[in-house]
């Protein structure tokens, strides 16, 4: 019966238009009412917890780091300092998109930031250039994934908070397997721009080595920040909740002295960043209600022991896993789709083996994808609004499609040898 309302819930919150924390949270309760003995009041404890909790209160503070960095100019400077690295290679500064978007991902920890941070930059620059659109687009769209991955990640965080995992273990793991897509996305551009010369033109100009390091020199604050934020994480200085708040002053520091922040743009960056938090924590809320449902009716349990008795492999269990997610991220949104399954997956993985640092490197990367996956891709949208309607949302994905399936090749990498994974956080963590 709990599966007709499950299905039932998610067929109305993803084709009636209603928000998904609604969504999500009348599911919950009608669980919870009708097939858990009317234990509605159950819900309420079980967001008090998790919102109340001291880590919790990272996540808005690095979404409004992120914002500061927007709306300071910050990646300009850094997309200047990056550009001569790469712009004799085939493709060019494409791969300056990627390694600019790496970098700002170590400081934003969200993918539309880094997105729409690098794209703005990049995009009008390279059109001006000659660069081919929609090639541009489909190498933001991928680099723009990275600030889902590179810590500090939301996207960790919050799996971390919801599902009781380090913090800290957790942005150790996310640091080789976001340099590692870094590299498979910019292997990409190599091939693609060697076999078809036209997506690029060709740059002859040629700037001394040491000029480039001077170049890089130069924006030496950005440095101070990711220490300011990892840093005081890694050597134990700070907790995750601590070094958001040193990292969102040292962003408004950093943007008034070395960036163009000002406080209208300071407000902007508040107000946006409010709003950002309040639909994540409206989705969240929805979602720990329905996971108090399902809990509290057994489901997790009661799927486990199915798996078990099925007798069939794990890695075919994540295959039917990774499935659902690309199923369903056509649909929604990847942080809304995390914390509507989590609930179920994080127990069955976990009770197969999985290690719950790893599973949840993987699930980010699942949430990447559903960034780039129309119709509901976000750094799709927000790339073909940057271009003003010169790339279509249809080019975009398209041109999306190489790095979309470098990203399942991510996941087969990291399920193959997982240490990738799990060396830094069982060597330092």
């Amino acid at each position: 019966m709990i599966w007709w309302f499950l299905l039932a819930g998610v067929v109305v919150t993803g084709f009636s238009g209603i928000p998904i924390g609604v969504g999500l949270a009348l599911t919950g309760l009608a669980i919870l009412h009708f097939l858990v003995g009317d234990s509605t009041a159950l819900a309420v404890p079980a967001v008090w917890n998790v919102l109340t909790d001291f880590i919790m209160s990272a996540v808005p503070l690095f979404i409004f780091m992120g914002e500061v960095l927007l709306v300071s100019g910050v990646s300009t400077r850094v997309y200047n300092a990056f550009t001569p690295l790469f712009q004799r290679l085939p493709g060019g500064l494409l791969h300056t998109n990627i390694a600019v978007c790496t970098m700002f991902g170590a400081v934003s920890g969200s993918s539309m930031s880094t997105t729409s941070a690098v794209g703005s930059v990049a995009y009008p620059e390279l059109r001006r250039r000659g660069y081919h659109p929609g090639f541009l687009v489909g190498t933001l769209a991928a680099g723009g994934t990275l600030g889902l991955l590179i810590p500090p990640s939301l996207s960790l965080l919050i799996y971390g908070a919801t599902q009781g995992v380090s913090i800290g273990r957790l942005f150790l793991a996310g640091i080789l397997p976001g340099l590692m897509m870094a590299l498979l996305f910019m292997t990409q551009i190599l091939i693609q721009s060697a076999r078809s010369p036209s997506l690029c033109p060709k740059i002859t100009e040629r700037i001394p080595v040491a000029q480039q390091a001077i170049g890089l020199l130069k924006i030496w604050p950005l440095g101070l920040l990711i220490f300011a934020v990892l840093g005081t994480i890694y050597l134990g200085l700070a907790t995750p909740t601590e070094a958001a708040g040193l990292g969102a002053a040292a962003a408004i520091l950093i943007g008034f002295a070395w960036g163009d922040l000002t406080w209208r743009a300071l407000a902007n960056a508040f107000r946006s960043s409010v709003l950002l938090f309040g639909t994540i924590g409206f989705v969240l809320v929805g979602a720990l209600i329905l996971a108090q449902a399902i809990s509290a009716y057994g489901l997790p349990y009661a799927v486990v022991e199915t798996v078990a008795s099925l007798n069939i492999s794990r890695y075919t269990i994540l295959l039917l896993v990774v499935l659902v997610y690309l199923v369903l991220g056509m649909f929604f949104d990847g942080v809304s789709l995390m914390l509507m399954t989590l609930p179920i997956v994080f127990p069955v993985m976990t009770s197969l083996g999985f290690d719950p640092v790893w599973l949840g490197v993987i699930i980010t990367i699942l949430v990447e994808l559903c960034m780039v996956t129309p119709p509901v891709g976000i750094n799709l949208f927000v790339l073909v609004a940057i271009t003003k309607g010169e790339v279509s949302l249809n080019q975009a994905a398209r041109y999306t499609v190489p790095f979309w399936i470098l990203l399942l090749l991510g996941i087969l990498i990291l399920t193959l040898f997982p240490q990738i994974a799990l060396v830094l956080p069982d060597r330092f963590g």
